[in-house]
């Protein structure tokens, strides 16, 4: 039986070391899974999707990009969002402009590696501050990493605020 190979660490994952920052890497790729496999996989792995947070860009009229990091199962509000990172207004960044901003592709953007190679503002929703653990992108594709959010939000010197629709 050969034995599987060991998976390359993301850069995310080398600056959360460096920071030590403790987390645990997860193959998940939800996307694919039907409703059932979803359920199990999630059991499986002692989560649920509200623990899922996603990185979002944005571009706001004064600042620039900004990050916001917010449960998978919520939307963010962007009015509530351009407020706490001192716009009048932001917007999406569109898919096309997204890897050149943020040096990620849709699907991967993981605020640790946004942190460390273009230093925007980053944001994390106020869901997470009283939480375990949350699962961000490690940075590629079907990639997970679970880790405590209070750790992950003083690294990168991120505040948690109410970024959701009501």
């Amino acid at each position: 039986m050969a034995k599987k190979k060991k998976d390359k660490k993301t850069l995310p994952e080398l600056v959360l070391e460096k920071h030590k920052v403790a987390f645990e890497p997860l193959h998940l790729n939800a996307l694919d899974l039907t409703p059932e496999e979803k359920a199990e996989k999630f059991s499986a792995l002692g989560i649920q999707e509200s623990d899922i947070y996603k990185t979002l860009a944005a571009k706001g009229d004064k600042t620039g990009p900004i990050v916001a990091v917010v449960p998978l199962t919520e939307r963010l509000d962007m009015k509530k969002f351009a407020a706490v990172s001192g716009n009048k207004k932001a917007h999406m960044l569109p898919v096309k402009e997204l890897e050149k901003t943020t040096g990620y592709v849709h699907g991967a953007n993981n605020p640790v590696g946004i942190w460390q190679n273009k230093h925007f503002p980053i944001y994390i929703d106020q869901h997470a501050k009283d939480a375990d653990f949350i699962l961000v992108s490690a940075g590629e594709l079907g990639r997970s990493d679970k880790l405590n959010p209070r750790e992950l939000s003083e690294m990168l010197k991120a505040s948690f605020e109410d970024l959701t629709e009501s």
